[in-house]
């Protein structure tokens, strides 16, 4: 039986959600309040989120980019906000529908099966998932070589990507500049080392909270530098 968390502060219109959504044969949960309904979104599975825009701890839009963030999970957004900008917005961060108010239960219980049924054939043909590295607070993402830390993204350039990425993938191992030189930029007589000791400053003011005391990239005096797990 399909999950489904529907996070609405209007009560009458989330029970009507609710019910027609179980006489299709859905489990559902309501959530009331924006703050708690992500809690329970990123910490709990569900099938598929119901999610309105105007909510009170956090809005729709938010709740939606953290979500997108962490899950696949098809996403319909419920408004009263007819505005195309907002649905430009809302389908922008993430949402696969926007269906506005007032709207018929019949057509919403339709979209969440439509919905449902194309996320399952898309888990069914045995689709790729992203390759995700996740160390306190820190999230790289090897297949669309983005990173998070704390949940915001930092942007890195491709040599940073690539270095951070090789030295959390080594966790405790430690390297020599030569050999992080050699490894990522592939070249074993040409070139300066001393590059790899720039990059690694960079890395750290982008990832660390404070610079001079690194919890994830140490320096190993004499040597080179260590992943700290």
């Amino acid at each position: 039986m399909s999950k489904v968390l529907i996070i609405e502060d209007e009560v009458a219109i989330a029970d009507l959600e609710k019910d027609y959504l179980e006489l299709s044969g859905f489990e559902v949960e309501i959530e009331t309040n924006g703050t708690t309904g992500l809690a329970r979104g990123l910490t709990e599975d569900f099938d598929m989120f119901i999610l309105d825009l105007m909510l009170p701890g956090m809005d729709g839009f938010e709740i939606c980019k953290q979500i997108r963030q962490k899950k696949n999970t098809p996403i319909l957004m419920v408004s009263a906000k007819k505005d195309d900008i907002d649905k430009i917005r809302g389908l922008g961060l993430g949402a696969d529908d926007y269906i506005t108010k007032p709207f018929s239960p019949s057509e919403l219980v339709a979209r969440v099966k439509a919905h449902l049924a194309r996320y399952e054939r898309l888990i069914g043909s045995n689709m790729v998932e992203n390759e995700i590295i996740e160390i306190r607070g820190l999230k790289i993402d090897k297949t669309a070589r983005r990173v998070w830390v704390g949940g915001e993204e930092r942007q890195f350039t491709t040599k940073e990507f690539d270095l951070l990425t090789f030295l959390a993938q080594n966790p405790n191992h430690v390297f020599t500049k030569e050999e992080l030189f050699n490894k990522i930029w592939d070249m074993e007589s040409v070139g300066d080392i001393a590059t790899v000791t720039v990059h690694i400053k960079k890395i750290r003011e982008k990832i660390e909270f404070n610079t001079a005391k690194p919890q994830y990239i140490e320096t190993i005096w004499g040597v080179g530098y260590r992943f700290k797990v």
